[in-house]
């Protein structure tokens, strides 16, 4: 059979990734928080018919070898954490990030979840909770009977009310960040979640503002960083490729319809 049969299907596969991950991105194109994937993509293993370098005569060496490649497969997938643009809600929940860091979440197996989505509410209990009820941690309790047009986070992360009653705010709590070494290594579980894996590193707390950490803007979100049209070029080039590939493979099938048919 003919290498590139198999070269050319390695080629169509590494191309249906590529499709699926721009699929990806553009459904989540108004995912609040969400970063883009990315695929990298290497090149297969290669027979080597002559070696480079060998001995050609007394006085010279093969100046090239001869290799033959078989294709190619998806080396990794990598998440793109450049920022995303803020959008202006006017809720009094919502907090972006602008900059590095991270929101840390505790899910209900008692695991922590890192996220760029801000998007919290505030629950019976007076707690900022995300959109499954996952609790923002440091935990934040704001006190009962609290004015909710009053509360106001601050650049580096404080967090103020008013009650009735009293003229002056009063200091609820302080909001955390996280950062990681290597951000693209966190784990993505899905709900806007991301969990620690040891290629991301331990994650580094720190105050917004502070020490590299973004900083909170409050009532607005950080949207997604998807670019649409980028998105569709990829989409296009990737389409193409797979169909030169396809072309390879029905090139390859006629070639041999050609040898099949010397013998008649």
């Amino acid at each position: 059979m003919m290498r590139s049969l198999w070269t050319s299907a390695a080629g169509m596969i590494g191309q249906q990734f590529n499709i699926d991950t721009i699929s990806n991105n553009l459904s989540n194109v108004n995912t609040t928080g969400f970063k883009k994937n990315r695929p990298d993509f290497e090149d297969l293993l290669y027979q080597t018919t002559r070696t480079a370098g060998t001995p050609a005569t007394e006085q010279t060496l093969v100046p090239v070898g001869v290799q033959i490649g078989h294709g190619v497969r998806v080396a990794a997938t990598q998440k793109i954490f450049t920022q995303g643009s803020l959008q202006n809600t006017g809720n009094v929940s919502d907090i972006a990030i602008e900059g590095e860091g991270f929101f840390r979440v505790l899910t209900y197996d008692g695991t922590f979840g890192y996220t760029r989505d801000g998007s919290f509410k505030i629950d019976s209990n007076g707690q900022f909770v995300n959109s499954n009820g996952y609790r923002l941690m440091p935990d934040l309790v704001l006190p009962d009977g609290f004015i909710r047009e009053s509360l106001a986070i601050s650049q580096d992360g404080r967090v103020t009310v008013k009650i009735p009653g009293q003229d002056d705010p009063l200091d609820v709590g302080q909001l955390e960040l996280f950062r990681f070494v290597n951000p693209a290594g966190l784990q993505a579980v899905g709900e806007n979640l991301l969990k620690v894996t040891n290629a991301s590193g331990d994650p580094i707390g720190g105050q917004p503002g502070f020490d590299g950490m973004g900083k909170t803007i409050h009532k607005f979100l950080e949207m997604s960083n998807v670019e649409i049209v980028k998105e569709m070029v990829n989409m296009i080039v990737a389409q193409r490729a797979y169909e030169f590939n396809s072309k390879a493979v029905q090139t390859s099938d006629t070639m041999l319809g050609i040898a099949a048919s010397l013998k008649r």
